[in-house]
């Protein structure tokens, strides 16, 4: 039997983990089979002196696109990942990809991480293309990974407390049944020290904490993505699939603060070994 295959369409870089350079490694050493369409491509995350490369122009993009359907990649993927967009015409490509996807392969999970901001530095991408998030991507998620800025941002709903949640998952207008992942909270009821991502969807609210390092590390929801992708498709329900992936995150962000890296590395033995536990 093949192993499942995940389409993801984020941003890619030759130095360090971010994007796809953070999310496939998971993907693939669980077992899952990864194509990956780059929306970007640069030389290093923006936190460096210099930063080289540049978005993926749209008609470049567009015939990656086309080469994934002569290949038939849509209609036997099981996910779609997708995560930061460069241009609002990729965006607005991506939006359309992902409807046609659908209408040929109904079986399809299409996980978005709406990669546009964080309390520091607030909105980084621009507005135009939050919208196509908002009103493009979001309302086609089966899963949505938003940090509480990002939920904040696109529904007016600050997120404090866990009833605030509810409402922000209304008004993030996702599709029917799909579930939202409200990553790396710190709530009203949170316990001191802590941090925690909460999964609301058809079957209820679960939460899943983990110690609150102080690191804002460029990479972290990219690979967080990767590993919930790479545990629901080794067949872990949602709510054990999240909770791998905050265990797993959270040790690799307490790796690269032992080596003073400035983005998530995925080096640690430990990391690597639970990927094969999938």
């Amino acid at each position: 039997m093949k192993p499942p295959l995940v389409i993801s369409i984020q941003s890619q870089v030759i130095m360090g983990h971010v994007g796809n350079s953070a999310a496939v490694f998971p993907m693939q050493a669980a077992g899952l089979e990864v194509a990956q369409i780059p929306t970007v491509v640069f030389s290093n995350t923006p936190d460096y002196p210099t930063l080289r490369g540049r978005a993926v122009p749209a008609d470049f993009f567009a015939d990656l696109l086309e080469g994934a359907w002569e290949r038939g990649l849509p209609e036997r993927a099981a996910y779609i990942v997708t995560g930061y967009i460069g241009s609002t015409e990729v965006a607005l490509m991506i939006a359309e990809f992902i409807a046609r996807a659908r209408e040929v392969n109904p079986g399809l999970t299409y996980l978005c991480d709406p990669v546009m901001g964080d309390e520091t530095p607030g909105l980084y991408v621009p507005e135009v293309i939050a919208n196509v998030l908002r009103d493009d991507l979001l309302p086609q998620a089966d899963i949505a990974s938003p940090n509480p800025f990002e939920i904040a941002y696109l529904t007016g709903q600050p997120i404090t407390e866990l009833a605030d949640l509810p409402i922000a998952a209304r008004a993030l207008r996702l599709a029917p049944g799909a579930s939202l992942i409200a990553t790396g909270c710190r709530l009203r009821e949170t316990d001191q020290g802590m941090l925690e991502s909460v999964v609301l969807g058809p079957d209820g609210l679960s939460r899943h904490a983990t110690p609150h390092l102080p690191l804002a590390l460029a990479g972290t929801g990219d690979l967080f993505a990767g590993l919930v992708t790479a545990a629901l498709g080794c067949g872990r329900s949602l709510p054990d699939a999240v909770e791998f992936a905050q265990e797993q995150t959270t040790r690799a962000l307490a790796h690269a603060a032992c080596l003073g890296a400035k983005e998530v590395v995925l080096s640690d033995p430990a990391f690597r070994a639970a990927l094969l536990t999938l």
